[in-house]
């Protein structure tokens, strides 16, 4: 399931799902992961401890990781002042 992918990548994925405001809707989009695929690739790569504050931090109230409990006015994945990202290639200047 992630021999295909690349370690930046990977580091990628990692970097978006511990981001309060990126859905793993937005992961899925950009990469093709499911949930359940994001969880188990965390549970795969992260410490114990780092995994159980990570998801721990995603069942909070803090955490907009899944669009239902998102405010409906926030319509886009990133912080508007943060690079262009289109389908997981950053634009160049």
């Amino acid at each position: 399931m992630y021999e295909d992918l690349t370690d930046r990548d990977l580091d990628r994925i990692i970097g978006m799902a511990w981001e309060d405001r990126t859905p793993f809707e937005a992961i899925k989009l950009q990469f093709g992961l499911s949930e359940s695929q994001v969880i188990k690739l965390m549970r795969r790569t992260l410490k114990s401890s780092s995994f159980k504050l990570w998801r721990k931090r995603v069942h909070s109230g803090v955490s907009q990781k899944h669009l239902k409990k998102r405010n409906p006015e926030i319509d886009r994945f990133r912080c508007s002042r943060q690079k262009h990202i289109s389908m997981n290639k950053i634009s160049k200047r």
